[in-house]
């Protein structure tokens, strides 16, 4: 047997919390000294006390936890509840991971106002390209919104033109619309490859469309270097470049990705935001 404070140890938790599980009936100790009332557990208690922590965590309320375990939790059902509180706790992290990319970049675009010069900006037109899409819809305009989108719309793609031996005739293209039948900020976002005129979009099947994405006749552009995650700040640049040379918007950025491997933060995509005509 082991005293309350080695049985605290072996379970890694304090003695008070086990003081306070006997004294509500959760885990009582297998001998209490009747002269010194010191508390006594056997190692197979560690078996209850696990699930006891693991129940706790899983956020049940210690009432809870005596009530499942009173009525012998299996093992495997046991795994299952953990299984998915631990899903639950991935979710969340990834999405504390999300708000934090934001943050971080909001802060690089307040340190980097008024940093970017005139050359790092590019007018250009912009020819007409033939692509095979997918669409989906986002809730914003918002990198965390557009991600979790675009990304999976880009795999399938991919997937159905290497499926149909269909070779892109260059870099895919990102563009967006407003979609104001899908709830207020909402965009539609159009993940696209280039390809040769004899494709067709019965080729690819699905939801794929074969679009003629029209020419632009001038639009500002810029390079940016690092996952998608973090745009907002030469986005913003962009932006502020062609308000401060008197140019005006004629809609959202096109995003042409020159190079995607693997690690994000290696990626090169090019921003190119159409002009309105001059006057």
């Amino acid at each position: 047997m082991y005293t309350i404070g080695d049985f605290a140890k072996h379970g890694r938790v304090s003695v008070r919390m086990l003081r306070h599980y006997d004294a509500i009936g959760l885990l009582r100790p297998a001998r209490v000294d009747p002269v010194s009332g010191y508390r006594h557990y056997e190692a197979g208690q560690l078996a209850r006390l696990n699930r006891v922590i693991a129940l706790k965590e899983l956020g049940f309320s210690l009432d809870e936890v005596g009530s499942i375990l009173d009525e012998r939790l299996g093992a495997e059902e046991l795994r299952g509840m953990l299984r998915l509180r631990r899903a639950e706790l991935e979710s969340a992290m990834a999405a504390a991971a999300a708000r934090l990319t934001q943050v971080e970049a909001r802060l690089r675009t307040i340190e980097s106002e008024g940093s970017m010069s005139a050359v790092d900006v590019v007018v250009k037109g912009l020819p007409p390209v033939r692509l095979v899409e997918l669409t989906g819809v986002a809730g914003s305009y918002e990198p965390q919104d557009i991600g979790p989108v675009i990304g999976p719309l880009y795999d399938e793609l991919c997937r159905r033109v290497e499926a149909a031996g269909v070779v892109p005739t260059g870099p895919g293209i990102a563009y967006y619309e407003d979609a104001p039948g899908a709830g207020a900020g909402a965009v539609l976002v159009h993940a696209g490859l280039p390809v040769g005129a004899s494709v067709r979009a019965e080729d690819l099947g699905g939801a794929v469309r074969v679009v003629e994405l029209p020419a632009v006749e001038r639009a500002a552009t810029v390079v940016h270097r690092g996952s998608m995650d973090g745009v907002l700040p030469t986005a913003q640049a962009l932006a502020r470049w062609i308000d401060g040379n008197g140019h005006r918007s004629a809609g959202y950025a096109r995003e042409l990705a020159l190079a995607c491997p693997e690690d994000r933060d290696q990626w090169v995509t090019e921003l190119q935001e159409p002009l309105a005509p001059a006057g």
